[in-house]
């Protein structure tokens, strides 16, 4: 007997990845996605988490384990959507003198969110790597966390009203600021000189390169419809065969054993930051449908 198909609300973003499923040019069965209006996945985060608002949903990794911390209906699918290395995405003012990672501590940083995921991996990445005292950095943040319960250690101050990121950075009010993946204005430089590197480096050692965003569906929908999960999952796969062969190290894994070593670290991270209570094992952040998916 062949299931009606679901209707599921779906929130992912414009990716050569996903443009064969958002497109519709994958066929399924099971499945009608009602695909949200979508410029910059991050802006719908909240809904996730705080709202529930989506069958299916693009996730920052980081937001994904405090939502998982905090009970969140949402269970995670073994499909990385958004990877990248991030040792570029920290800038500095030269203007303002020569400044090394190494010469964090004691300094303000700016960032847009202490609980972004992109910050978190830096924050990461200076620690063990450029043996910065993440405690003794002044975090300066513009935005609340995704997940409401969580509350920002006192390392973190709010900039004043009205101020912005790159600005105070050109000013001199802060050191450094997480700016992301371009550098957004041209008297800006990498803080990590040798970023591209370095980032192979850490590559190599980590086992792959660090997740940006990844898939949860509804848990209740894995209960009640693994089949539809399955469907969603090889979606997914099919979307990204579409978009050409992979690179090498390959940056969009899928399976949880292929992304293994990279969630590992990235709990480890958010740990060791504070920003999830209890250090999470990978497989608890998978249940016993989304687990078993493997392309």
């Amino acid at each position: 007997m062949v299931k009606d198909k679901v209707a599921l609300t779906t929130m992912l973003g414009n990716y050569p990845n996903t443009e064969a499923l958002k497109s519709v040019k994958l066929h399924s069965d099971l499945i009608d996605f009602d695909f949200a209006d979508v410029k910059v996945a991050n802006n719908f985060f909240k809904q996730i988490v705080r709202d529930a608002k989506f069958d299916v949903g693009e996730l920052a990794i980081a937001t994904y384990l405090q939502a998982k911390s905090y009970d969140k209906p949402y269970v995670l699918l073994p499909a990385v959507l958004v990877s990248r290395g991030q040792h570029h995405t920290i800038a500095y003012n030269p203007e303002k003198g020569d400044l090394k990672p190494s010469d964090l501590t004691g300094k303000r940083v700016g960032l847009r969110a202490y609980t972004v995921t992109t910050a978190t991996w830096v924050r990461g990445i200076l620690a063990e790597e450029y043996g910065v005292d993440l405690n003794k950095v002044e975090w300066i943040t513009f935005e609340d966390p995704h997940v409401a319960e969580y509350r920002d250690p006192p390392i973190v101050k709010r900039a004043p009203p009205g101020k912005e990121l790159v600005q105070m950075l050109l000013d001199g009010e802060i050191d450094a600021a997480v700016v992301g993946d371009k550098i957004p204005d041209p008297r800006l430089k990498h803080l990590i000189a040798d970023h591209e590197a370095a980032a192979q480096r850490w590559a190599q050692q980590h086992r792959g390169i660090p997740i940006n965003h990844m898939v949860v569906v509804r848990s209740e929908l894995s209960k009640s419809r693994p089949d539809v999960v399955n469907e969603v999952f090889r979606l997914l796969v099919e979307s990204k065969k579409a978009a050409g062969p992979p690179k090498d190290p390959e940056p969009l894994r899928f399976g949880v054993e292929a992304c293994r070593p990279v969630l590992e670290t990235i709990i480890d991270y958010c740990h060791k930051q504070g920003l999830i209570p209890a250090k999470l094992s990978v497989d608890s952040l998978f249940d016993d449908v989304t687990r078993k998916l493997s392309a």
